[in-house]
């Protein structure tokens, strides 16, 4: 095998399609109405009619007015708690991953959207020298609640460190195997052990926040072939869920947006002394 063999995100697709070990679908959230009243003001309405079909409005804020109807994917992987997929059919490559807790009331959405053709042959020197991330794959996020207003006072999900440290396996089917290093609160490392990628392996952006105990979102994006991962990782449970966004093909017109889960193993966690400490250590 070639292990300079990129892939575009497409060909990612067909490798993770055969015996995956994505969750089943989730009709929870069918024929319900949520208006979601976010942080910076803007309230979208989205109405779902059915498991598969969702209806969006903004009713306030920047773009108010807008409205789509979008086909979408539920997943739930704890009691009340929801995650949402679509792509925006209006926007260039652009899709929105909700996490929405029903029982607290609050929601995170990720809005992501890849580059153009241009920005993805930018130079990665000349991005770095400009001050610039190295990826050119954009994420969006937005907190807010479910009700008649914003509660200023609602357990919103935050950012964490609670994953910097660890070395986690992640089994997607019976070809597909990553190994996942999380460097720290903006950097992680991963490497393909089987499948498709397999040898491939880079540092890219990510971010993370705590839904749960043991429950988290992780959001990547690479740099080499524009991608962005949306996943919810349940350490107690020892599984993700979640999706994987990019272009289909080198010609950049079509993307592929396609589920992904996996089996979830913690292989060790590093925790690093503090500097005055782990120097004493050394001295003896």
């Amino acid at each position: 095998m070639d292990h300079s063999n990129w892939i575009q995100v497409g060909a990612l697709a067909d490798g993770f399609l055969a015996d995956s070990h994505i969750l089943p679908p989730a009709d929870i959230l069918s024929g319900k109405t949520l208006d979601v009243h976010f942080e910076d003001g803007s309230v979208i309405e989205h109405r779902f009619e059915s498991a598969t079909r969702l209806h969006w409005r903004i009713l306030s804020g920047d773009g108010a007015g807008a409205c789509a109807s979008e086909t979408y994917r539920a997943t739930s992987l704890r009691e009340d708690i929801v995650f949402v997929d679509f792509i925006k059919s209006g926007e260039r490559a652009t899709s929105v991953s909700m996490v929405i807790d029903l029982s607290s009331a609050v929601v995170t959405a990720i809005i992501g959207t890849l580059p153009t053709r241009d920005a993805i042959a930018e130079c990665a020197f000349d991005r770095a020298t400009a001050g610039r991330e190295l990826t050119a794959v954009t994420a969006g996020i937005l907190r807010g609640t479910l009700g008649e207003s914003f509660d200023q006072g609602a357990r919103l999900h935050q950012r964490t460190t609670e994953l910097v440290g660890m070395r986690n396996e992640y089994i997607y089917s019976s070809t597909e195997r990553y190994e996942h290093i999380y460097l720290n609160e903006h950097y992680y490392s991963w490497q393909c052990i089987d499948g498709v990628e397999q040898g491939l392996g880079d540092t890219d952006r990510c971010d993370y926040l705590k839904i749960a105990d043991a429950l988290y979102l992780f959001i990547w994006r690479e740099k080499i072939v524009p991608t962005l991962g949306v996943v919810m990782i349940d350490l107690a449970n020892h599984k993700t869920d979640g999706k994987i966004f990019g272009y289909a093909g080198q010609d950049f017109r079509q993307t592929s947006n396609f589920a992904v889960g996996a089996y979830a193993q913690v292989l060790n966690h590093t925790r690093h002394a503090p500097l005055v400490l782990a120097a004493g250590a050394w001295r003896g």
